[in-house]
């Protein structure tokens, strides 16, 4: 957004602005220093509040784009760790005026002596930066019931170069200029008041709409001309006005359910937190290891799409020559340019004690489960501290192994291991629940997040983001994780979604569990940068999931589109997680990575008795970008229900009743239910998704709606219901019980309801349209046409002005009488020109949005605080 490089990120200094009440000595002034072994070195608000708003505003020095903010808290030893009036939650607005302040973060502090940070929202939702010289922290509760909430020192960090933050300032003020006028050039052209609208963009010289889009209002608002109104929607189609519209049409989902087994009609077992990777050129599905209930897995199979069978690869890598031992919560891809498996991470039956997992703090596997995990005997003691480990074996150590198996070539079936601690050659420690994904052109593997698994189980750690450059062997770390590196910063998580787009370099992270939050925010990482951009603070209120962990994400990056099974949510810490059955699939849509996209939920097959399988987490997934199918198997069903999809299974293993009429499942200890099934989900877009010409026919429909209905008001009623038997009928998909439906029912709501005819016009009639005609119409538009009706109507919501739009008293405002740049033509009356504009914005619905008019109104942006209405 600038022409310079961005400054560094530095403290931002800032004064008291205002408080509400405090208790005693307790001064807002005291934060301003750090003293954190300092006991009254806080501001602690009143117990009683006049306006029942508890406030901390600050004003900043200087105009700055501001990137985090710093949670201080007590840190003295001699009383205790933790403190009743720390903030528990509390909510951060900024703002260039004290009265006019916009919320951009709502979060929880821990209550422990470390401080914390917070990155700040700091871009609108097209990506342009914006200045702050307000800041606001609104505490909402604390930790302790019935005590005052207590603020201890605040620290701002941000972006203060004079130079450059007045470069951003000029930027939004004329960014913000523009919304408005454009908003109001909307609301102007819809309350007919043509002539000032004409004039302001004759001034401002800004492009309010598309060339085309101003046609199509002329042609369908102000002179009624069909013909020209239909044929401007095909150019608006061949111009590629519509793209928008197709892109955002919700797709459909058709699963089916795989039976493929082995000569032996073997399949692997029932398991959770396995690793699956596919090979895309030979149509190949590898997966390995997991936890079955008991113990961890160290199988490896290939399933072969193109003959339906799997196959089992070894019934224990551990055995082989550099092979891994039993695992779950590992993560695997796959390289194409060499056809290679790389294999990192892992929860194995010897990592963290069952003490440790009966708090909670287990693997994805099973996040709730009672000491569910025995350490399992291998029937001799692992090896002393320093001792040699052979390769190959299973021991429960802490190191970090980083493994490849090569598929094709001389070395065919054999393991390497690269490295037996990725940590001490600069690489990520042993994690669990972490992300991968691949490179295969430039020849680089991405980590991100994961739990450390370490001797100090019960300290919840995590892992950064990390590359491996399978070229060089080198390892390179990421400081987008670290609060004092990067403005914004990705918090640590485990349990997320990570994808690549190869094409961008952008790295997308989300969703998650952090501490015992699950997180609904997104982020995306430049990789050439080094940039982080929120994209989502809490996508849930931007119309997507709920926050989740363990999920699964694939990505289309042709399609840029990112695929998203749900597994568990939660809508607080605390509340015992469940598995989400209403809504569990998702798209995420984007145009450009580094700005907010649009989330859609993938729609039910059509076909209800389709299979669906049942919800569930620590599954698996898998795309072919060639063939468009999601690959899904196993994971975890929560509580110990049989499986669960709406076609029998002939296998022993299956059974029970409809997916969709399963409630949703809360998780509970020592009784979960792992699956053993494998899916394809095929993304259906030709019933969901329309091509051009489906668009202009959906269109067409809306404007011969509009023509029958002017028709069966003015014209005679034969004409009308001929018009309908033929022209609207030609354009209506009557297999779509919906569609079909509102066709049925315009015969009955405009030409049965339509008011008595005054007698026809004696006057011969000179225009084929109702309102007129640009230049003349084709003789199709002028039969398709009523005849031109008087000016005033009985339907009219009060009687047409004089024609000249200078009607007095109050009430003109809202008459919509004629402006007089329609003069000399046939215009509407102000019912009908308001009829037509409500039509013509239904049309503007398959209009991209850079080609047409804001769609917010701008009555609907007004606040009434303060309002007279």
């Amino acid at each position: 957004m600038s022409d310079f490089p961005e400054p560094d990120v530095v403290t931002v200094d800032y004064e008291i602005a205002a408080s509400s009440g405090h208790s005693g000595s307790y001064v807002a002034e005291n934060i301003l220093v750090d003293r954190p072994t300092d006991q009254s070195s806080r501001w602690s608000s009143a117990i009683a509040v006049t306006n029942g708003k508890q406030f901390i505003r600050l004003r900043l020095k200087q105009l700055s784009i501001l990137k985090s903010i710093t949670f201080g808290k007590n840190n003295d030893c001699q009383f205790h760790k933790t403190h009743p009036c720390n903030i528990k939650e509390f909510k951060v607005l900024v703002g260039l005026h004290e009265n006019n302040m916009t919320e951009i973060l709502l979060a929880g502090l821990k209550n422990d002596p470390m401080p914390e940070t917070f990155s700040i929202k700091h871009t609108n939702r097209v990506g342009m930066p914006f200045p702050t010289r307000y800041v606001e922290i609104v505490p909402l509760s604390a930790h302790g019931q019935s005590f005052n909430t207590s603020v201890w020192h605040i620290s701002l960090a941000g972006i203060t170069d004079e130079q450059y933050v007045d470069q951003i300032r000029s930027r939004y003020q004329e960014y913000r200029e523009n919304v408005v006028l454009r908003q109001i050039l909307k609301h102007l052209r819809q309350r007919r008041f043509l002539t000032p609208m004409t004039q302001i963009l004759a001034r401002a010289g800004l492009q309010f709409e598309h060339a085309l889009i101003t046609s199509l209002h002329e042609a369908f608002v102000l002179q009624g001309n069909w013909a020209e109104a239909e044929k401007v929607i095909r150019d608006c189609a061949n111009d590629g006005l519509l793209r928008s519209y197709r892109q955002a049409c919700e797709a459909g989902m058709r699963w089916t359910r795989i039976r493929g087994m082995d000569p032996d009609g073997d399949v692997p077992c029932r398991r959770g937190g396995h690793a699956m990777c596919i090979d895309e050129e030979y149509g190949l599905i590898y997966l390995f290891g997991g936890w079955d209930g008991q113990r961890s897995l160290d199988d490896f199979w290939v399933y072969e799409i193109a003959k339906d069978s799997w196959r089992l690869l070894s019934s224990a890598t551990s055995r082989e020559k550099n092979g891994p031992g039993p695992r779950a919560c590992h993560k695997m891809v796959f390289d194409s340019k060499t056809g290679s498996i790389y294999l990192l991470g892992r929860l194995g039956d010897g990592d963290g004690s069952e003490t440790h997992r009966s708090i909670g703090h287990g693997h994805s596997e099973a996040p709730l489960r009672r000491s569910s995990l025995p350490i399992i005997s291998t029937g001799t003691s692992p090896p002393e501290s320093g001792s040699h480990v052979p390769l190959g074996s299973a021991w429960p150590t802490h190191c970090s192994e980083f493994y490849r198996y090569h598929t094709r070539g001389l070395d065919a079936g054999k393991w390497d291991l690269l490295s037996f601690d990725t940590a001490s050659s600069g690489g990520p420690p042993l994690v669990s629940d972490h992300q991968m994904a691949i490179d295969c052109d430039a020849q680089v593997i991405y980590i991100s997040g994961g739990r450390v698994v370490d001797a100090e189980w019960d300290a919840l750690k995590f892992s950064g983001l990390y590359s491996y450059n399978i070229r060089t062997s080198g390892w390179k770390m990421y400081n987008a994780s670290d609060i004092y590196a990067a403005h914004p910063f990705i918090p640590p998580r485990w349990g997320h979604s990570m994808v690549l787009d190869p094409k961008t370099q952008y790295l997308f992270i989300f969703a998650g569990q952090r501490d015992e939050r699950y997180l609904s925010d997104m982020y995306a990482f430049h990789i050439p940068t080094s940039t982080v951009t929120e994209l989502f603070p809490n996508f849930t209120s931007a119309g997507g999931p709920d926050p989740c962990f363990t999920q699964r994400a694939v990505i289309d990056p042709d399609k840029r589109e990112i695929y998203v099974l749900c597994g568990l949510t939660r809508s607080r810490p605390g509340v015992t997680p469940v598995l989400e059955s209403e809504s569990p699939y998702w798209i995420y849509r984007y145009d450009r990575p580094e700005l907010p996209g649009k989330w859609l939920k993938i729609l039910p097959g059509k076909d209800g008795d389709s299979p669906v399988p049942q919800p569930r987490y620590a599954h698996q997934v898998v795309y072919d970008s060639k063939s468009e199918i999601v690959y899904m198997h196993g994971g975890n069903a929560g509580l110990g229900i049989d499986e669960v999809e709406s076609e029998p299974d002939p296998r022993p293993s299956g059974s029970g009743s409809s997916a969709e009429a399963r409630p949703s499942v809360t998780l509970e200890a020592d009784t979960e239910s792992r699956l053993d099934d494998f899916w394809q989900l095929e993304i259906v877009r030709y019933a969901y998704r329309p091509n051009n010409e489906e668009i202009v026919r959906r269109a067409l429909y809306e404007i011969r709606q509009q023509q029958f209905r002017e028709m069966c008001e003015d014209g005679p009623p034969i004409k009308a219901l001929t018009f309908l038997q033929t022209r609207v009928s030609s354009v209506v998909n009557h297999d779509d019980p919906e569609e079909a439906k509102v066709f049925r029912s315009l015969l009955s709501t405009h030409l049965l309801a339509a008011p008595a005819r005054p007698p026809p016009p004696t006057r011969a009639s000179t225009s084929g349209s109702s309102g007129g005609s640009r230049g003349g119409s084709s003789d199709a538009g002028r039969a398709d046409s009523p005849p031109p009706r008087k000016r005033s109507r009985p339907s009219s919501p009060m009687p047409a002005g004089s024609g000249s739009g200078s009607g007095s008293g109050s009430g003109s405002v809202l008459r919509f009488d004629e402006d007089p740049i329609e003069a000399g033509g046939n215009p509407p009356s102000p019912e009908r020109y308001r009829q037509r504009t409500q039509m013509f914005e239904r049309l503007l619905a398959f209009v991209n949005d850079d080609a047409k008019q804001p769609d917010e109104n701008l009555l609907d942006m007004l606040s009434t605080d303060g309002l007279v209405v």
